[in-house]
């Protein structure tokens, strides 16, 4: 009989022999005053017996405590097993303008027999910002978690002159001073265009950790010109759509993704605020930044928490030039007709030829939440086939490459400096589609287009604010050839058109405050922005402007949905 029901039991007993007692004195009235007695005695007796009982029991709960860890199989009500799994750090939100941060320093590993982890817990600050909840908006599905992300932008937005570039920046083209009426007007609107929505989904199979991550804009190519006068149709465009899996030190990405060759911020993660894409609001970024979202496969290796090794196949494009306002090659009389053929000249259509697949490989470097470096290279494959020149029949193939060498350092607390330095032969589509790849000679063979980018500068917290400050510039170098005619042929030759850019540059600074935020209903940001550019020509034709310059103003207004992903997930 366990403690608690003897002190029941003798109670219950001594309540009765109470009972008697006071039943006999009733029937016997001359016996009264020694029955009292005895039963006070009696009461007594019973809440001696009573605090020693509470004694025993106490004693007897401590020995049970105390001897249920150590022995093999004991149940508790709180598991003593190790903490829960926790992953790689990985930036949750959708592609929102995102701030360095501290990389959480990994767990040890255990040895205990390891137990279900709890339900997803909130994930620490992503990018250096305030502790995060789990959203509110999840669904939990079984082992799979599933998020809404994304953020309502309203951007206004006024350039110094008619630039026709919409809500971005078409640095390879805003007009001269004596290009009229283009550098005589101004452009001032409001844009919904920049806002974004998308899902992440978090779970695990086997083992294998996934993520399948979805995102899109409202920056497609419209099929109406309905846009200003009745309705604002804007065309919801894909950005990002991958899934990404790893298990131990093995890590596998598919879809359409930013470019391995896009500076990171942390690691090789392909989530949004682990890229680096600068804190502009100009939805082009800043020249000289290399950088693309293209559909490729990935692989990564994580030989420890401080070096990731990748290498990427991705999608390859044999481009002349004439993408968002970039320089666009002369052609050699012969091969005129290589033009969205052979080459794409920015027709819009994936129907040019390509060899192989680009090849990248990065490797990057965390030694500290205060350093990231990391050094990439690009190889990439090109092939003609002469149809009408003095080859023809006859193909020509060239090989040409690139590399880079980028980081963010937090020289202070607060204070992060971003370098980002590229140089390419045959590489510059991925500036931004700035410089063209090749130029074509007259005999019908290939020769890479030297070209380089650069993106230096800093990004500051303090208290709700963000400050930011970059200088960006692009250099394209001159590559010509004597065509049969007798004329000057390729980039940048004596005689070309104004729009072969030799270098394109960039100032810009801003700040992004927040307004207000709750884990539970999200956040509101004011963002600004300035921005200067100035580009020069090869050729400066007789009385006509040596550079054209453009200023940029950006006001934006964002509501960021609430909360993000999980970073501990059901085992």
């Amino acid at each position: 009989m366990v403690p608690g029901q003897l002190w029941r039991t003798v109670r219950v007993a001594g309540l009765i022999v109470a009972f008697a007692g006071i039943s006999l004195a009733q029937t016997e009235s001359d016996d009264v005053a020694q029955l009292k007695a005895q039963v006070a005695r009696l009461e007594k007796q019973i809440e001696l017996l009573s605090q020693k009982l509470e004694q025993v029991a106490g004693m007897a709960s401590q020995q049970t405590a105390a001897a249920a860890p150590a022995s093999e199989g004991a149940q508790s009500n709180e598991p003593a097993s190790p903490p829960a799994r926790t992953y790689p750090p990985k930036s949750l939100t959708a592609s929102t303008t995102p701030v360095p941060a501290a990389i959480p320093a990994a767990a040890p590993p255990s040895t205990t027999v390891p137990v279900t982890p709890p339900l997803p817990r909130a994930p620490a600050a992503p990018q250096g910002g305030p502790a995060a909840t789990a959203s509110p908006l999840q669904l939990r599905l079984g082992n799979v978690t599933i998020t809404p992300v994304g953020f309502m932008d309203l951007t206004g937005d006024w350039k110094s002159e008619n630039a026709g570039g919409s809500l971005g920046t078409n640095f390879g083209n805003f007009p001269y001073n004596n290009v009229v009426p283009q550098s005589k007007l101004t452009e001032w609107r409001f844009s919904p265009q920049n806002s974004r929505i998308g899902f992440r989904v978090d779970g695990e199979w086997k083992g294998w950790r996934f993520i399948g991550y979805n995102e899109m804009d409202f920056l497609g190519t419209s099929g109406t010109n309905n846009l200003s006068v009745t309705n604002g149709a804007f065309v919801p465009r894909l950005r990002l759509y991958w899934v990404d899996t790893q298990k131990g030190k093995f890590e596998f990405l598919a879809g359409q993704s930013w470019s391995l060759l896009t500076p990171n911020r942390k690691g090789l993660s392909p989530l949004p605020g682990d890229i680096f894409y600068s804190q502009v609001m100009d939805v082009n970024y800043i020249i000289g930044l290399t950088w693309t979202r293209q559909p490729g496969v990935r692989f990564v290796y994580h030989p420890s928490t401080k070096v990731a090794m990748g290498l990427a196949m991705e999608n390859p494009d044999q481009y002349m030039g004439g993408s968002a306002g970039g320089s666009t090659i002369t052609l050699p009389a012969l091969y005129s007709g290589f033009a969205g053929v052979q080459l794409d000249n920015s027709s819009n259509v994936q129907t040019i030829p390509n060899l192989t697949p680009d090849f990248i490989a990065k490797i990057a470097f965390d030694p500290s939440s205060r350093v990231h470096f990391e050094v990439a290279g690009i190889e990439r494959n090109f092939k003609v086939y002469d149809t009408a020149g003095p080859r023809v029949g006859l193909y020509s193939t060239v090989a040409g490459g690139g590399g880079s060498v980028n980081g963010n350092f937090e020289v202070v607390k607060n204070l992060r400096i971003i370098s980002n330095n590229y140089y390419s032969d045959g590489g510059g589509r991925y500036i931004f589609g700035q410089a063209p790849d090749l130029i074509i000679r007259p005999d019908g063979t290939i020769s890479p287009i030297h070209s380089a980018g650069f993106n230096e500068g800093f990004e500051a917290t303090a208290g709700k604010f963000l400050f930011f400050g970059y200088y960006g510039a692009a250099y394209i170098r001159r590559n010509t050839a004597i065509d049969t005619n007798g004329t000057l042929v390729g980039y940048g030759y004596r005689g070309a058109p104004n729009s072969q850019n030799k270098s394109i540059q960039e100032v810009t600074f801003g700040y992004n405050e927040t307004l207000w935020k709750n884990p539970a209903y999200g956040a509101i940001n004011i963002i600004g922005q300035y921005e200067y550019a100035l580009r020069n020509p090869w050729y400066i034709a007789p009385n006509t402007p040596k550079n054209a310059h453009f200023n940029t103003v950006y006001v934006d207004v964002r509501y960021t949905l609430p909360g993000s992903a999980p970073t501990v997930l059901p085992k």
